[in-house]
């Protein structure tokens, strides 16, 4: 899913755009930016971005906009959290369109559908869980590895056939048919189970790259 064909009317890239200039004002107010000052973090995460960078490479589509690829950005939201999550999104989009793979105009709109909208899910599905169910390893792996990955990948599904119906690009009708159930809901198994596979293997190998577990809740005394 993309925009980079701008398939949609002038007004909604504008629209993407102050929604992008809204998001970079407050992710600088979160001083969330300070921890890519530590070299140990700032090579782990250009190393992770590069990373999904690659794997957003492999993609295919159906229809100008409508194109089918892996994101990984709940493993990237797992790592650094949302702010750096969504940063690191809007980094990836804006070297494709540097490479000549999207497009300047619709930037904003992608960053704020395929960055920030799975950040924001798979945060959530994380503070959710925490909050409300035992720190449990599996209850960790399972809960945002695979379900809170599915659930970010499904949100992206849905609000891009909501923008295009609501554009007029293309009908309800066709998207229901030819779109909407690969996007939404079996590429969301896909990057469930990358996402799961990915996060098991960080958090027995290497838990210090995941922000979010910590051996003492999650494993020890369990």
């Amino acid at each position: 899913m993309d925009f980079t064909a701008l398939v949609l009317p002038q007004s909604w890239y504008v629209f993407g755009w102050l929604g992008l200039a809204f998001l970079g004002w407050r992710w600088l107010m979160s001083g969330d930016w300070r921890r890519l000052v530590e070299p140990r973090q700032m090579n782990l995460f250009l190393g992770a971005t590069v990373a999904v960078l690659a794997l957003w490479q492999i993609r295919t589509g159906v229809q100008p906009g409508l194109t089918f690829h892996l994101y990984g950005l709940s493993v990237l939201t797992l790592m650094f959290g949302f702010w750096r999550a969504s940063f690191a999104g809007v980094l990836i989009l804006l070297i494709n369109v540097v490479f000549g793979r999207g497009s300047l105009m619709a930037l904003g709109l992608d960053a704020l559908l395929q960055a920030a909208l799975p950040a924001a899910v798979s945060w959530s599905v994380f503070r959710l869980l925490e909050r409300h169910l035992p720190n449990h390893f599996f209850i960790y792996v399972l809960g945002n590895g695979f379900f809170g990955a599915a659930l970010a990948v499904s949100a992206i599904g849905l609000a891009n056939t909501a923008v295009m119906a609501l554009a007029e690009v293309y009908s309800l009708e066709y998207l229901l048919r030819h779109y909407t159930p690969y996007a939404a809901l079996l590429l969301s198994w896909s990057e469930a189970f990358l996402t799961g596979m990915v996060v098991t293997m960080m958090a027995v190998y290497r838990p210090a790259w995941l922000e979010t577990f910590d051996d003492a809740k999650y494993i020890q005394n369990k």
